[in-house]
């Protein structure tokens, strides 16, 4: 299987990827060489290989059990923020709108 520039012209439009003519080059030859290397692993006879979901065979989850425990009262939590406002923490604006 190769890339064709239809296929790849395609992709870059689906994926709304816009670059100059030089990196358009250089992402095809980027991705032809991806696909042509995905095509090679396709030829892998995989007929007595079992499926696995996890790479290591003995992999268990290690995390402790989630137990609740003592909480901090409203007043001991606002304590420790910079700035209040009506028993929250007010932080900096993240998402700024523009004037219309």
């Amino acid at each position: 299987m190769s890339l064709t520039e239809q296929d790849f012209a395609k992709l870059t439009k689906l994926c709304r990827i816009e670059c100059s003519e030089e990196e358009k080059t250089k992402l095809f030859s980027h991705v032809s060489r991806i696909v042509s290397y995905v095509a090679q692993l396709e030829e892998l006879d995989t007929q007595n290989v079992d499926p696995c979901n996890h790479v290591i065979a003995t992999m268990a989850n290690v995390m402790r059990e989630d137990e609740v425990g003592e909480t901090l009262s409203r007043e001991a939590f606002l304590a420790n923020a910079p700035l209040q406002i009506g028993g929250m923490i007010k932080v900096p604006s993240v998402i700024k709108t523009s004037a219309s």
